[in-house]
Formats: structure tokens, C-alpha cells, sequence
């Protein structure tokens, strides 16, 4: 046995386990077809295979697209499908049933060659071969006026993990914070801090008594410090019209390229500073800053500007205003148009977002953008505009829902919302709570570093777990559980995996992945949750192709549970470290396989995977 030729497996550069199988299947099919008098290219043919319901197999071709072509019915053609293709690599049986061509694979080779996969490309499994177009994908971006809520962090959180995601099915990708510096959010923060704390009208310093200097003082975050004058001073201004007019008229003159961009940006990039730092702590950092102002000192918005002046598709409002009509891009009949200035020239959002999406064109072949369910229309109008300076190309955009609170939406300016940071300082308590019932035996210092780890990652998980496009209402003891769908479910299952790991250690060493029997030493037959829990493990290549593809990204986060769930299953019932011979390795192989696998789809969701816990 010990001279026996290895098994033949998948090449060396293969990514995924099921491409092999694919690819067999897909030839056999697509030379079928060929004989029945199907012109198509192989491609459309793999492109349709599917994963057939429970108990139908492992693959399924349907035939009634190919069927019309052929001027014949699904079931007939699919019979006969059957009886050409006869036997195909890696398959123990093709069949059909109805209009479907059904395929199983020979079990245990496909089993035994995922579990070679997984310990020969270890951290790389899951990753496919560098691939294009570069991507640009821009999230987060919240305006720079106070300390992030944990419903503007949801952007950050589905941005970060679609950007890992991505990268790990071979696109380079650039992560961009577009800083929106010259909103009338902004300009309102600019406004009330350059104006000594002693000297604020009373409303606001009534709001804010404790607020005596125009530095935070030492320990104090910047984006907390600052962002609290935010609320009072926006109320302010809209009640008292000369306030109004100081702010307009700073921004306008930032806006203009005339006003001091280095004493107006003080108080943003303090206050982006804070929020960066919050983002950190939950594995979220940027490969690149645009700042909304540079847009208009280097010239980009005046060239959009004239190129729209110049436009068939320009309209001009009764006072001037220079915009389109957006309805053939799906904006209302009540709402139609989009403007680019106001009635005085003076340049709008949109106008500064055209500049902005046309920098990111030239710095990209795909560009993403991350954006909540109430800007739909401003896409639209984004649409709109670029259609009227002659720009063709489009961004792509994965919308998310709201983050409520039970009491209702959260928003800023009405000062109802959960700050990110209080939310992950709690996790932490929480956590660290815990720790010090289980795991007295550690010290101070390792209780805290693994209690942040498990609090950022249960705040994270909450924010992913839901689909993109659906609310989410924020409830502290769902966000911070540590049982069930939590992310501490999961760093749990990966310990566990970890520490059967160090104690088989004598199956080759610390950090070496037990070898994976070859099919003459491996068992035969295979408990139900061993095959359950190695089929799960070989989905993860495939996943990611998919979310790649539609920034699905919850799907991950689904799959991650159910990863961890069939391990739990397999490790509770079934004897590891006590089994013998090729069962125990087996059994070693699975466990290893499976934290791997836990360990890197915790990686692509920003997850701390714990060696300890």
C-alpha cells in the first residue's frame, strides 16, 4: 500500500473541486447535443448546469431550452441525451428525469480529491487566478459631520466584504472614502467651530454646556467631540436665516475655489480621522481619499459644467438653473428634472458626482458603488446626467437597506442613533464578561485582545447576515448574542477545530495538515455527516464566484453557519482523536479541512477567527 501511485486529482492551478466535474459533464453534454444538430459553443453549456433539488443528483442539465431549438419536448430530448452520453469521468451515473439530465459523482474520489484541495492550497482555497478588470469600489463615504452610526456602518461592512470578496476571485481592487466636504452638513460644522465655544448663540451653548474649547480635549475621539455640535448647530441654522446665510456663503466660496480649503477641511478631516478609527476596529480600512473640494480646484466640475451647457439634452429652468430632464432614466413625473447649478451658477452635488464617477472610469474597468435604498433616484439621476455630457459608461450599485431602531429610523439630524462605537465597546464588555467565567486561567491582557475580536466580529456578522436590500432593526441582544447565527458561533466552531488539531499534533507537527488517505485506505462508506460536512466544504470556491458576481455577500455569512454547524454536528458525534488507522486519519483530514475553511470564509467576512476562545 505504501508504494501505490498517488490518486490522480484536480492540476495543481485548479481552484475549485466541482470544476473538474463541471468540466466533464459539460463536454459530455455539449457533444451530445452536437449529435442531435446543436450549434452552440460548450460555454452555453456549462453556463446551464445547475444544482438539482435534494436526492436528484449532484448536477442537473435542463433540456427545455435546448429542446425548442431542437423541435422536441424536454423529456424526450433529455432521455436521449442520457443514452448518448453514457458513462463520464468522475460520475457514477447520468440519468434523465423529466426534462432534466441528472448527474451523481462518484463520491468518494470527489471527496477525498476536496480534502487534497483544501490542504494543498490551504490559505489560497477559496482564491481563484488573478483575472480582470481592475474594480473600483467606493462605500462608505459618510459625510464627515460626526461619529458613525451603526446604520451608516452597514455600508462599510457590506463594501468591506464585497472588496474582499472580489479580490479573492482574482479582480484587483481599489477601495475608495469619497469625503463630502462641501454639503451644507459640512459647511454647518465648518460654521459653528470656527466660531470660539464662549461666543456660540445661546440655543447652542445651551445644548452643549460642557463644550468650552475648540480642541477636544486629551482622550476625547474628534468625530464624537466635534459631530455633538452638529445636531443643535443644523437646528440653529434652519431657525435663524443669517446663520443660513454665513454657512451658504462659506460653502459657496469653497465651492468657488475662493475660501481657505486648508482652515475649511480643520474640522472634516478631524472628524474622518474618528470615523476611520471606528471602521478599524471592525477590519475596515481604504486604499484611496477623494475629497469633494479637489473635485473643484482642479477643474474637474467646470469641464462637467460646460459640457453640459453645451448638451442637446441640457434644460434650462425659468430662474436659470442648469439641469436635465430625468424621466427617461426613471426619474418622477412630480420630480422630473436633475440640476447640476442653482439659479446662480453656482455648482450642485450632482454636478461634482458626474466629475467624480468620470475620474473613477479612467481609474477602472468596473466601478461599484455602495449605496443606501434612499438614493435609487439619485442614481437615476446620475444616469441622466452623464447620458447629457456623453458619458457612456455606467456604475455598477449594490443597495442596502435601513438599519431602524425598534422605535423607528435612525437618523443624525433628528439625533436618534446608535453610535458604532458604543455598540462595539459593548460587545467588548459583553465578551470579556464571558471570558472571565470560561477562561479564568488567562491573563488580563489576552482576555481583552480575544473579548475585541469577538465584539467587533458579533457587531459585524449582525450587519451581514441579512440580505443587502432588506432592513435590518438593530437590537443589542440579537447584534451581541454569542449563540445561534452570531459571529461567536462561528470563532467558536474554529477554536474547537484548532485545539482537536493541537492534540492530534503527532500526525505530522504543529501547523501541518494531516495527509488525506488515499482512496485504497479510505473507508468506503462514510457517515452521513462526515459526506454533509465535506460537501459543505467544497462549496466556498464556487461561492465566491457567485457573490463576486451579484455582491450577494449575506450568502457567505449563510454559508460560514452552515459550515460551522455540520462540523459541530460531525466533531459531537463521531470519535476524532480516538478512532485508529485510516479512520483517525480521515477523520483529521476532515477536521483540518474544516478550519480552513472556517478560517477563510471568516477572513472574506472580516471575522477574527480564534485559535483560542
Amino acid at each position: 500500500m505504501a508504494d501505490e501511485a498517488p490518486e490522480p486529482g484536480p492540476p495543481e492551478d485548479e481552484a475549485d473541486p466541482w470544476s473538474p466535474a463541471r468540466r466533464h459533464l459539460s463536454q459530455a453534454v455539449h457533444l451530445a447535443l452536437q449529435r442531435e444538430g446543436f450549434a452552440g459553443t460548450l460555454g452555453e453549456v456549462e453556463r446551464n448546469l445547475g444544482e438539482p433539488p435534494e436526492g436528484k443528483g449532484d448536477l442537473a442539465f435542463p433540456a427545455f431550452r435546448w429542446a425548442k431549438a431542437l423541435r422536441t419536448t424536454p423529456p424526450l430530448l433529455a432521455e436521449r441525451l442520457a443514452g448518448a452520453i453514457g458513462s463520464v469521468p468522475g460520475f457514477a451515473r447520468v440519468s434523465a428525469d423529466g426534462g432534466f439530465l441528472n448527474a451523481d459523482l462518484e463520491a468518494l474520489p470527489f471527496h477525498l480529491s476536496t480534502l487534497a484541495m483544501i490542504a494543498r492550497r490551504g490559505d489560497r482555497y477559496g482564491s481563484w487566478p488573478a483575472t480582470g478588470p481592475s474594480v473600483l469600489l467606493e462605500h462608505t463615504s459618510a459625510n464627515p459631520t460626526g461619529a458613525l452610526h451603526v446604520g451608516r456602518s452597514r455600508n462599510g461592512v457590506l463594501g468591506d466584504t464585497y472588496a474582499r470578496v472580489l479580490r479573492a476571485r482574482g479582480f484587483p481592487v481599489t477601495t475608495e472614502f469619497y469625503v463630502d466636504d462641501l454639503g451644507r452638513q459640512a459647511a454647518t460644522l465648518v460654521w459653528i467651530w470656527s466660531i470660539p465655544p464662549a461666543q456660540w448663540p445661546t440655543e447652542i451653548r445651551e445644548a452643549l454646556p460642557l463644550v468650552t474649547s475648540p480642541e477636544p480635549p486629551p482622550g476625547a475621539k474628534p468625530d464624537h467631540y466635534y459631530g455633538q455640535a452638529y445636531v443643535p448647530a443644523f437646528a440653529y441654522m434652519r431657525a435663524h436665516p443669517e446663520a443660513e446665510s454665513e454657512v451658504n456663503a462659506l460653502a459657496n466660496r469653497v465651492e468657488q475655489g475662493t475660501g481657505d480649503l486648508r482652515s475649511y477641511r480643520r474640522v472634516p478631516q478631524a472628524i474622518l480621522e474618528g470615523i476611520l478609527s471606528s471602521l478599524a476596529r471592525m477590519n475596515i480600512r481604504f486604499d484611496r481619499f477623494v475629497w469633494e473640494s479637489d473635485l473643484v480646484v482642479d477643474g474637474s466640475v467646470q469641464r462637467v459644467l460646460e459640457r453640459l451647457a453645451r448638451s442637446d439634452k441640457a434644460h434650462r429652468a425659468e430662474d436659470g438653473a442648469l439641469g436635465v430632464d430625468g424621466r427617461p432614466f426613471g426619474l418622477p413625473e412630480e420630480s422630473p428634472y436633475v440640476y447640476a447649478t442653482r439659479a446662480d451658477g453656482t455648482h450642485l452635488y450632482p454636478a461634482r458626482d458626474v466629475a467624480y464617477h468620470e475620474g473613477k472610469f479612467e481609474r477602472a474597468g468596473r466601478v461599484i458603488n455602495v449605496l443606501g435604498q434612499d438614493h435609487r433616484l439619485h442614481v437615476q439621476g446620475l444616469f441622466a446626467l452623464l447620458d447629457a455630457v456623453g458619458e457612456s459608461r455606467r456604475p455598477e450599485t449594490l443597495f442596502y437597506g435601513y438599519v431602524n431602531l425598534p422605535e423607528g429610523k435612525m437618523t443624525t439630524r433628528g439625533g436618534r442613533v446608535v453610535l458604532l462605537d458604543h455598540v462595539l465597546d459593548e460587545g467588548r464588555r459583553l465578551a470579556l464578561r464571558e471570558l472571565e467565567t470560561r477562561r479564568p486561567e488567562l491573563s488580563d491582557a489576552e482576555r481583552e485582545e480575544i473579548a475585541e475580536k469577538i465584539g467587533h466580529s458579533a457587531v459585524r456578522y449582525h450587519l451581514l447576515r441579512v440580505q443587502p436590500d432588506k432592513p435590518i432593526v438593530f437590537r443589542w441582544e440579537e447584534a451581541l448574542s454569542f449563540e445561534g447565527k452570531s459571529a461567536p458561533f462561528l470563532q467558536y466552531a474554529h477554536a474547537r477545530a484548532a485545539s482537536l488539531l493541537r492534540k492530534g499534533e503527532a500526525t505530522g507537527g504543529p501547523g501541518t495538515a494531516p495527509r488525506v488517505p488515499s482512496r485504497a485506505e479510505a473507508p468506503s462508506s462514510w457517515d452521513p455527516r462526515e459526506t454533509a460536512l465535506v460537501r459543505s466544504l467544497s462549496r466556498l470556491p464556487g461561492l465566491v464566484d457567485r457573490v463576486a458576481q451579484d455582491g450577494s455577500v449575506h450568502l457567505l455569512a449563510v454559508y460560514a453557519h452552515d459550515v460551522a454547524e455540520r462540523f459541530n454536528e460531525f466533531y459531537q458525534s463521531l470519535r476524532v482523536l480516538d478512532a485508529e488507522g485510516p479512520l483517525r486519519q480521515l477523520r483529521l483530514a476532515l477536521v483540518h479541512a474544516s478550519r480552513q475553511v472556517l478560517a477563510n470564509t471568516l477572513d472574506l467576512l472580516g471575522l477574527e477567527p480564534l485559535e483560542r476562545m
